[in-house]
């Protein structure tokens, strides 16, 4: 039986039965500096855009930028960003030996079997190819980078030249043949026992064996074997690719209005907000603890699903945008604590689409994937939400590439399938995104539908104009996209409000004050009790402004069991008033105080009577008042004036953190014009430096010496006099050594000065020597 081959447990290159491809051109290919030094200013100046890697830092010449463009990192993070047919390409060029000898582009575009004009223009674009196109090369590194097997084929077999290879295939049985195509698919090496014994056809005992005896599999040693590249070929079809894999797979769309697209998104922002909304009032109230190893625990993660009526998943997402907007922290206390910020407060006193812009603004930039969460870590340990473990850099880039690829299609438009998008995200990118490339994009799409950023598939108006950073613009969709506000509900006869819409801000407010939520939605439901009247009436309201409340607001007849529900609870409420002393209590009816210090409050809280009308107790007012209440009493807080004020607390905060300046999400720093210009010069002046004849070359000491600096001193000095070039080598503050052809103005100050005005320490010229004509 064969295994698939893992690359873990690569044989060395060694012991591989292979021989290389004769070179394709007889002409001589230049090496890849050569190339680059030949290339205009604005071709390197684009090369250094495209692979930032090679500019850290600014390389002396065309042979330090060439060396550093083909190591097998730089190569791999080029390749990053190339589609399947251009990699296909690459992977022709190192089928056709480019990484050893020049190849023509005829040849490759045979084993391609298309044509490849626009991928050399940009492989070359890259200096992932260079030459003409009778003389291709490529980096030897990039074998390495991309895998030892291109386009998953093995090695040549030269045993086989001359064979009818679809006669011997032919001759082998159903086994044999399910274990070629196997290894046909890539990669084409496996192992396996049977490959320790050498034996004829006559004898051999397996599939195995046979085929190593008919000279269809290769053996590399006495436990791997590999397909010859001709019979992956042949088995193929006769292409080295599927045609149909050369070719970006269709992404299939539902046209909508774009109106609708937004519509639809705005109501699951606002869903969203709401959700958001009740997991900060339950944190406030109670806050959840933070795990020893960090994160939030599977507990509050089920509890706080339950209280919301949600999905573990979606819990997962509040919690994680909530902390990566600044809304809730770490306490980082003895025992620490997930606790809201104080940016919490001006969060919920916000307009709704000003909310929406700060979640959507911080799910754009969370350097996390929350849908790891609940997964397995590298030691089989549940991940937590929250914890470090969920941490990505790059998730901000992912993110926004899968939001552009959207953004590119017709407004309104909405891809049909998120599968159907992986695909075609996949076939653009495939070395981008690693094992988590897929999954991150099904992430994407979800959390963009939850958040309000994705509806139907597609993008919103609002979106576009935040991934254009164009934050009013987002903010204003959005207030075009959500529902208009109402300004009544409907009372009903049973003490249930329905809400018919989004309300008035400050309608809002007065529902939540005076009664609690049943059921949200587009229709929000409310219900009124006697405990929710009497939290009314302590934050202030009197009955008169409750029944002016619902008489306004109400599209439907008040019924008479509200009026009397809240005549009721008004005439008991208050009656009984506490201050601060540390607090007091006092009351007008004696008998009333009489049979407050005679309940089990007075004892447990220390009441003391002051007045006949007064009461003291050393203990806050917040925690009296609640200890009366749960007697039986009804009392009332009052403030300075006299009236009766709200002492409810707000709940735990936390002091919000200064966050980093904000910039466009996963984008990282790019180099300015004028950056580029300075790099692209010296990477000239270094060129020309190298190429200009010079003579005998005095040396600055490694350990400091009067002679040497003497002599250097002396010849600046001469070639400044006389008006002469003058060759340095000198090391810049970062390290990086480099050469400069100069013609000296002056020397002095500890500074050598040339005539374009630059100037060189002269404690880092390491070395000078003066031009020859």
């Amino acid at each position: 039986m064969v295994k698939p081959f893992s690359g873990d447990s690569l044989p060395e290159r060694g012991c591989r039965a292979t021989t290389r491809p004769v070179s394709w051109s007889s002409m001589p290919a230049p090496s890849l500096a050569d190339w680059l030094r030949q290339e205009s200013d604005d071709a390197l100046a684009a090369l250094l855009r495209t692979r930032r890697d090679l500019s850290t830092p600014p390389p002396s010449d065309t042979i330090v930028l060439a060396t550093r463009a083909g190591t097998p990192g730089s190569v791999a993070r080029a390749c990053e960003d190339l589609d399947t047919f251009t990699l296909a390409v690459l992977d022709a060029l190192l089928l056709a030996g480019a990484d050893t000898d020049p190849v023509a582009a005829a040849e490759v575009a045979r084993l391609a079997g298309t044509e490849i004009g626009e991928a050399l223009t940009l492989l070359r674009k890259r200096a992932l190819v260079w030459g003409d196109d009778d003389a291709l090369r490529v980096p030897p590194s990039a074998r390495d980078a991309l895998g030892p097997f291109p386009a998953g084929l093995g090695v040549s077999s030269p045993s086989l030249a001359g064979t009818d290879i679809e006669a011997a295939l032919a001759e082998v049985g159903e086994d044999e043949r399910a274990l070629l195509t196997t290894l046909a698919a890539g990669p084409p090496i496996g192992r396996t026992r049977d490959a320790s014994a050498d034996v004829p056809l006559e004898r051999a005992q397996n599939p195995v064996q046979r085929l190593l005896a008919r000279g269809l599999l290769l053996r590399r040693d006495d436990q791997t074997v590999e397909l010859p590249r001709e019979i992956g070929i042949a088995l193929r079809g006769g292409v080295v690719f599927e045609p149909a894999s050369l070719r970006e797979p269709e992404l299939p769309v539902h046209p909508h209005q774009q109106s609708t697209v937004d519509t639809t998104a705005a109501g699951e922002a606002m869903e969203f907000l709401r959700q958001t909304e009740n997991m900060l009032r339950a944190w406030s109230e109670t806050p959840p603890p933070v795990l020893k190893s960090g994160g939030l625990g599977v507990r509050e993660l089920k509890k706080l699903a339950k209280d919301l009526d949600v999905a573990e998943a979606r819990v997962t997402l509040l919690a994680e945008i909530a902390v990566g907007a600044g809304l809730v922290a770490d306490s980082e206390a003895t025992t620490p604590e997930w606790v809201p910020t104080t940016l919490t407060d001006s969060w919920l006193a916000s307009p709704t689409a000003q909310r929406w812009m700060t979640v959507a603004q911080a799910w754009l930039e969370l350097p996390r994937l929350p849908g790891l969460a609940g997964g397995r870590d590298a030691k089989d340990k549940p991940i937590a939400p929250l914890s470090e473990d969920l941490r990505r850099p790059l998730a901000p880039t992912s993110r926004r590439r899968i939001l552009l690829a959207l953004a590119a299609l017709p407004e309104g438009a909405g891809v049909k399938s998120t599968d159907e998008l992986v695909a075609a995200l996949a076939w653009r990118a495939p070395r981008r995104g690693g094992r988590l490339r897929d999954e991150t994009v099904r992430w994407t799409m979800a959390e963009g539908a939850a958040l309000g950023l994705i509806g139907l598939g597609g993008l919103t108006t609002a979106t576009r104009a935040l991934l254009a950073e164009d934050r009013p613009g987002a903010i204003e969709a959005m207030l075009d996209a959500l529902p208009r506000p109402v300004d009544h509900v409907l009372v009903q006869a049973d003490l249930t409000v329905v809400a018919p819409g989004p309300l008035e801000a400050e309608l809002a407010a007065e529902m939540t004050a005076v009664a609690d939520i049943e059921s949200a939605g587009h229709a929000t439901v409310y219900r009124i009790t006697e405990t929710s009247v009497r939290r009314a009436l302590d934050t202030g309201r009197t009955a008169g402004e409750l029944h002016q409340l619902f008489t306004s607001k109400s599209a439907t007849p008040v019924p008479q069991s509200l009026s009397y529900l809240i005549d009721d609870v008004a005439r008991r409420h208050g009656r009984l008033r506490g201050g601060a002393a540390e607090s007091f209590l006092r009351c007008d009816d004696a008998s009333l105080l009489a049979e407050v210090m005679g309940s089990p409050v007075a004892t447990e809280y220390g009441l003391r009577m002051i007045a006949p009308t007064v009461l003291i107790s050393a203990y806050p007012l917040a925690e009296v008042l609640d200890a009366l209440r749960a007697a039986g009493f009804a009392p009332a807080a009052e403030g300075p004036d006299g009236r009766v004020m709200d002492i409810r607390p707000s709940g735990r905060r936390l002091p919000a953190k200064a966050r980093a300046a904000r910039r466009a999400p996963g984008e990282p720093a790019g180099l300015t014009d004028e950056q580029v210009g300075k790099i692209v010069a010296h990477v000239r002046a270094g060129d020309a430096a190298s190429a200009r004849r010079r003579g005998e070359t005095v040396r600055a000491p490694q350990g400091g010496g009067a002679g040497d600096t003497s002599a250097t001193l002396a010849l600046l000095s001469q070639a400044t006099m006389e008006r002469r070039e003058v060759w340095i080598g000198f090391v810049d503050s970062r390290g990086t050594a480099s050469q400069r052809v100069v013609r000296p103005l002056r020397v002095g100050g500890g500074v050598l000065e040339g005539t374009d005005n630059e100037r060189y320490p002269l404690h880092r010229i390491t070395s000078a020597a003066l031009v020859e004509d």
